[in-house]
């Protein structure tokens, strides 16, 4: 069974047992500013989790395209990657541990065709401080199916992970007590960290097993929570089943959820029974047409191939969802994996264009599965051509800026900005400096490398604090500038054009930013009209509600949505104002004010303080309540 067909085979599975198939969200979530990218399946359905209703039902599942761009520097292994697909079901209030725990080990061992010799599970110890007791509960269900399919499956008790990379595992374990660090969900991390008023719960972590050959000593001992290399995991089972109360304490909720995500490419792996993601059908076709391009070969060429593969593929369903490459946050991340793709290929060989040579291979692997794909296959291809040709002329630029530092020589600073700026892998830079005779400085390469350490500990920083599994955006101001948007959105459509249609937002506390097709600049007429109409509709003081409706009904009844969304077959619809005086309607998931009355509050009014553009055809406006 290839990727695809496990893919398939896994909504089938969960359809027939009374789940609604939902379609993916798109890479870039409009209405979620605590996050660049989609990185997990549950983050579009948070909002159900916590206990609003979902139009689909109580059972659902998906297979949800992922980006986790804080996982560049660390392409290159065998599993990491920034783009991946998650598997996911949840039961909202319905079924708990039981069916959960049997029915994903049976997907995985019947359909999917995983050894379950090779499966290794993890639990939660608990925590008599905070009086929660360990997930007996768990185990035992995991021990009794080990147990029906005549494997041993002992229960150990580890801890920390560093606890267990001292311990190890002993012959016939197989479930293991991990503690919060581990073992735990929750918006904020551990158990001290869970925000007072969430739900929360243990979940429990499925690993396969590829066998003691590929343990990395330097981790210590194998056990399933380390990261030496021999087990990966495919799949966490999260159970929300308490609440932290406003004294630190916790209790059961009365409606439990299932949260589960499972690794698509890696659930492929496991079945291969080999630990390189790189192998399976959804990546392999990539590797193999580089070879062909290059003349090269993936065992020699390995770490080039992989991150080529990854970047690209990224890239292109970046492209499908609506972003483009820029200067700035998504566009900026998509052209920093266009860039890294492009340095890479230099160590293939490849210096002329290939991104219209790959990218085809890409879009093949998943237009039968996602239509969107196929639909914009050509203006997607036509997005990342553009970027490769508008790179390498800054290549060529840079090669000029070379003979700058013929007399003085170069540093490892300098050698990192022509790396930074300019996109030079460093090994290109100190090639060229050799063959124009240009010194290069005991210490070149460790000034280089410090650099280098500084830009990913920036990266690493710039992640913290984005989607944690939360609302941290819902604010009251959130929500008073998400409804000054929605104003705005249908004034510029007015104004400028109807042909207007958004390509991506942010909020925060302190402003609203949004982006929007135009092919030129927006004049301060026009932007004045805007304004007006904005603090008009504000000061009309209007109701705002939301309906549910069939899509293709909202469509018809006139609702707007963003470019690169997709929706199932039910929407939510905010609509502000009544006939006649109905002025947005517009597909959302929310949250906003109650009444555009109160973006006025305290005597505020619109303002917008900037246009410019955000990439090409592509118009930012940013507007405060002021």
């Amino acid at each position: 069974m290839n990727t695809q067909e496990i893919r398939n085979e896994y909504l089938k599975f969960f359809e027939a047992r009374g789940h609604k198939i939902i379609p993916r969200a798109p890479l870039v979530l409009t209405d979620d500013p605590t996050t660049l990218f989609t990185g997990s399946g549950m983050q579009p359905l948070l909002p159900y989790l916590l206990g609003e209703a979902h139009p689909s039902g109580v059972r659902l599942t998906d297979s949800q395209t992922c980006l986790r761009a804080q996982d560049i520097e660390d392409v290159g292994d065998n599993r990491h990657t920034t783009f991946f697909e998650m598997l996911g079901n949840w039961s909202m209030g319905d079924y708990f541990k039981e069916q959960q725990i049997r029915w994903f080990f049976e997907f995985l061992t019947e359909k999917a065709g995983v050894d379950p010799d090779n499966l290794y599970v993890t639990c939660f110890i608990g925590d008599e401080a905070h009086g929660i007791p360990r997930d007996t509960e768990a185990a035992e269900i995991w021990q009794k199916v080990f147990q029906e399919k005549g494997l041993s499956a002992e229960i150990a008790e580890i801890g920390s992970q560093a606890d267990g990379d001292k311990r190890g595992i002993k012959p016939g374990e197989r479930i293991f007590y991990y503690d919060d660090g581990e073992n735990w969900w929750s918006r904020g991390g551990g158990l001290d960290k869970t925000p007072i008023g969430d739900p929360c719960g243990p979940d429990s972590e499925v690993f396969y097993d590829f066998g003691p050959e590929y343990q990395d000593v330097n981790y210590g001992l194998a056990h399933p929570a380390s990261d030496g290399g021999q087990f990966m995991e495919i799949g966490n089972q999260v159970f929300m089943q308490y609440r932290r109360l406003d004294d630190g304490s916790f209790e059961q909720l009365e409606r439990k959820n299932v949260d589960f995500g499972g690794g698509l490419e890696r659930i492929a792996a496991a079945q291969l029974g080999n630990p390189d993601v790189f192998k399976i059908s959804v990546l392999w076709p990539i590797i193999e047409k580089l070879e062909a391009l290059s003349g090269k070969s993936y065992d020699t060429h390995t770490e080039s191939m992989r991150v080529i593969a990854d970047h690209l593929r990224a890239a292109t369903f970046l492209a499908v969802d609506g972003c483009v490459p820029s200067n700035k946050e998504q566009g900026y991340v998509m052209r920093r994996l266009l860039r890294r793709a492009i340095r890479f290929a230099f160590d293939l060989g490849l210096e002329q264009n290939f991104f219209e040579q790959i990218v085809p291979t890409i879009t093949d692997l998943y237009h039968d599965d996602y239509p969107e794909v196929a639909a914009k296959r050509d203006e997607v291809i036509a997005i990342l051509i553009k970027e490769e040709k508008v790179f390498r002329q800054t290549l060529r630029n840079g090669l000029k800026e070379l003979g700058k530092f013929k007399d003085n020589g170069l540093t490892g600073e300098e050698l990192f900005k022509l790396y930074d700026t300019f996109g030079f892998p460093v090994e290109l830079s100190t090639e060229e400096a050799r063959n124009q005779a240009i010194p290069l400085s005991e210490n070149w390469r460790q000034e280089f490398d410090d650099k280098m350490a500084e830009q990913r500990a920036r990266s690493q920083t710039a992640a913290k604090g984005t989607f944690k599994g939360g609302l941290g955006g819902q604010t009251l101001q959130h929500k008073k500038y998400h409804t000054a948007t929605h104003l705005m959105y249908a004034a510029l459509k007015q104004v400028v054009g109807d042909h207007v249609t958004q390509h991506g937002s942010n909020i925060t506390e302190e402003r609203l930013r949004f982006d929007f097709n135009n092919d030129e600049k927006v004049t301060r007429e026009q932007l004045d009209e805007v304004e007006k109409l904005v603090n008009e509709w504000i000061g009309w003081d209007l109701p705002v509600s939301f309906q549910e409706y069939p899509t293709d009904q909202a469509f018809e009844m006139g609702a707007i949505g963003a470019f690169g969304d997709k929706y199932g077959d039910t929407v939510k619809v905010y609509k502000m104002g009544d006939e006649p005086k109905r002025v947005s309607f517009e597909i959302c998931g929310g949250p906003h004010v109650d009444h555009t009355g109160q973006l006025a509050e305290d005597g505020k009014i619109f303002k917008i303080t900037k246009e410019e553009s955000s990439s090409a055809g592509i118009r930012r406006v940013k507007a405060i309540l002021a």
